[in-house]
């Protein structure tokens, strides 16, 4: 890996905190609690977990240059990847597995207010 590949990969990984950062705050504006962020398990990584009563949302945040690119962020999220990492997450947090449990993806577009597809996607 050379200068500018590095480079580039810590740019979007600082570009994918603060798009986490957005949603953690958009998501508490929803009034929901922010349980776990980046959330790293041998079958994947969560971005954020939050509740709000007895709903618990795992919820999956894909920044993009424009709007219009939501499609394609959408076809990027690797359900089986948050599906896995989730059933790791709850069989160490086990109080929180006879919550209501939904997969939510958080699509961020510069100078757009944020897009929160509730229940993207269910488990198989």
């Amino acid at each position: 890996m050379n200068f500018s590949q590095k480079n580039t990969r810590q740019q979007a990984e600082a570009k994918g905190r603060l798009a986490e950062t957005f949603a953690v705050w958009f998501l508490r504006a929803q009034f929901f609690s922010i349980y776990a962020r980046r959330v790293k398990t041998p079958g994947g990584e969560i971005d954020i977990v939050a509740r709000r009563g007895d709903l618990v949302i795992f919820a999956e945040v894909k920044m993009r240059r424009t709007k219009f690119a939501m499609g394609e962020a959408l076809s990027a999220v690797n359900q089986r990847r948050i599906i896995s990492a989730a059933h790791y997450f709850l069989a160490a947090n086990p109080k929180l597995f006879h919550k209501s449990l939904r997969f939510d993806v958080i699509f961020l577009a510069p100078w757009t207010w944020p897009t929160h597809l509730k229940g993207a996607f269910e488990t198989p």
